[in-house]
């Protein structure tokens, strides 16, 4: 299989990642809109690392798995927060959340 399949689904799930946090205004969409854009960009650095032929972009595409699942702790952190204040689940309405 060519690389172009796996850049075109790559960069479909970006859209598709990038729409749903444009449109949605639930934190935990976001959240999970948000990993759908790096896995998308996962597969994009595996598939030109399979098409040079080394594994650094392999390695770094772990390096990115360990970040996103760093924000998704932090963020799901904040959702509790959020929700243990009874505060509403609306990102265009947590103005609270300010110092």
């Amino acid at each position: 299989m060519s690389i172009e399949w796996y850049l075109v689904l790559s960069s479909l799930l970006f859209a598709v990642g990038a729409t749903g946090i444009l449109i949605r205004r639930s934190p935990v969409v976001i959240l999970l809109c948000l990993e759908l854009m790096l896995n998308a960009g996962n597969l994009a650095l595996i598939a030109f690392s399979r098409m040079v032929g080394n594994q650094e972009g392999q390695i770094f595409a772990l390096v990115v798995m360990v970040v996103a699942a760093c924000e998704v702790v932090i963020g799901l952190g904040l959702v509790v927060a959020i929700s243990r204040r009874k505060l509403p689940l609306d990102v265009d309405e947590l103005r609270e959340l300010r110092g």
